[in-house]
């Protein structure tokens, strides 16, 4: 399943059992426990409701998404990113690796530097300890591993939204109304909450796993 598919499923999800909830709430006499009328909204051909009807709040709420500044926090991470795709091809180069290597960093369970790639043991580990002991390459490599989850769940969450007009919910719970508090580390911050708290159906289309920086490889 695509990032994309996915992505359209968990925020329809999402917000049929927002929907769900709203309407158990205003319908006057309803039991608690009882079953709620099934939703006749006409959905796609792949069964996934794509578009729905306009809701109170949809104006303001695709408002406060289009005013981020996903540019600056594009220009943020690409410092980052530099720094430690730039330290890595310089270490190819001291251990005269062939430059084209494919490597992948990432921290392992106490929190060191974890390399591998197709290196002999000996100057992997060399490698692996210089890096380690490179606070600069650490400390980036330690922001990316927020920063770069984030970024990706609201580039896509957009380009879906202008694409397809499809409405995120989730995309809204990250942003506040208030743009001065829609700094990236405000979002990076609500972000990883928003993971913490929310079942994993919604957020099957968020990076999973332990995060780790790729070189010289294909997505």
């Amino acid at each position: 399943m695509s990032l994309l598919t996915s992505l359209i499923q968990a925020s329809s999800r999402f917000q049929q059992a927002m929907d769900a909830r709203a309407e158990r709430r205003d319908v006057p006499g309803e039991k608690p426990g009882a079953i709620p009328a099934p939703n006749h909204e006409p959905k796609s051909d792949s069964g996934d409701r794509f578009t729905r009807s306009q809701q109170p709040g949809d104006d303001q709420a695709s408002q406060k998404t289009r005013l981020l500044p996903l540019t600056q926090y594009k220009q943020t991470v690409a410092q980052d990113l530099s720094h430690v795709r730039e330290t890595l091809r310089h270490k190819l180069a001291e251990y005269n690796v062939h430059p084209a290597t494919a490597l992948k960093v990432s921290k392992n369970e106490q929190g060191g530097i974890r390399l591998e790639g197709n290196l002999p043991d000996q100057i992997r580990e060399r490698m692996q300890q210089d890096l380690d002991n490179n606070r600069g390459f650490a400390e980036a490599l330690a922001r990316l591993s927020k920063t770069e989850p984030t970024l990706h769940f609201m580039d896509n969450a957009l380009k879906l939204n202008h694409a397809y007009g499809v409405h995120n919910t989730l995309l809204d719970a990250l942003v506040s109304e208030n743009q001065q508090f829609n700094g990236l580390q405000d979002v990076i911050h609500r972000y990883d909450n928003l993971r913490r708290t929310v079942g994993p159906t919604e957020m099957a289309a968020a990076p999973a796993g332990r995060y780790a920086f790729s070189l010289n490889t294909r997505a």
